[in-house]
């Protein structure tokens, strides 16, 4: 599977003339991510990552992300958006993503045309939800969009494969990033940051956004210990788990005290 992969990516990018394109993959150190700069780098193609982390970011995930570009030797660009987000979220409703999805899109747009970049990648796949999305804008193949709004192309190389399809590829790599073990809002690993569980209705402030990484990282102590995803929402502290026994739920509940 993974030799058709690639050949299908050198295929597409011989094609569109890839090949002699400079592409930057926004990179979060995640499977589909990991995956899909493996495949461009496999491929040939002159790829580079580029990583948005902030304050609150985890600092576990970013080291295993700075190591993964390192080992396949692909040069790897770190900007902080702490200023941006905090801009953008604060004194607003949560959901915190919305607005920092805006940041990081508006950031990887300039870094690119500044960088003499020519095509942006995303590690989306065939399961990610893109109607009503700025790429449901392609016209023809999907996996490139040209959109006039960002002025410079998007290419995703694991859109028309599932969910499923990414896990046998990632599998057969090898690659296994680190999980903070969070419940995350699907069933799938789809881990981020916890700013995703400050209470939607909420106003984000500073100090929640702290209140949000300091009890979710206290938690993920447990959860990477117990093997049980779970997380916290603030400032409710309405606990999320899969899969939770009574005792797991009785350490949780400890560490909340500590920061009600």
């Amino acid at each position: 599977m993974l030799d058709s992969a690639i050949k299908d990516l050198k295929s597409f990018a011989e094609k569109f003339s890839l090949d002699n394109k400079k592409i930057l993959m926004l990179f979060s150190g995640g499977k589909d991510s990991s995956l899909a700069l493996y495949l461009l780098n496999e491929a040939g193609l002159e790829v580079s990552a580029l990583t948005f982390f902030h304050r609150w970011s985890w600092k576990e995930t970013l080291n295993w992300a700075m190591k993964f570009t390192k080992r396949l030797g692909v040069k790897h660009y770190l900007v902080d958006v702490t200023d941006g987000l905090l801009r953008e979220a604060t004194g607003r409703k949560g959901p915190v993503c919305i607005n920092c999805k805006k940041v990081m899109l508006w950031n990887a747009k300039w870094f690119a045309l500044n960088n003499g970049f020519d095509v942006l990648a995303k590690g989306d796949n065939a399961n990610d939800k893109i109607i009503g999305a700025l790429l449901d804008q392609c016209e023809g193949d999907i996996r490139l969009c040209d959109i006039p709004r960002m002025g410079v192309p998007f290419f995703r190389p694991l859109i028309k494969y599932t969910a499923e399809d990414v896990e046998a590829l990632a599998e057969e790599v090898g690659i296994k990033p680190y999980r903070m073990y969070e419940h995350a809002r699907r069933r799938q690993w789809r881990e981020g940051c916890p700013l995703q569980y400050i209470d939607r209705e909420e106003i984000v402030t500073e100090r929640l956004m702290d209140l949000a990484y300091r009890v979710n990282y206290e938690v993920s102590k447990i959860a990477r210990r117990r093997k049980v995803r779970v997380s916290v929402r603030v400032p409710s502290f309405e606990i999320m788990c899969w899969n939770c026994d009574e005792e797991m739920l009785s350490e949780v509940r400890q560490i909340i005290e500590r920061f009600r």
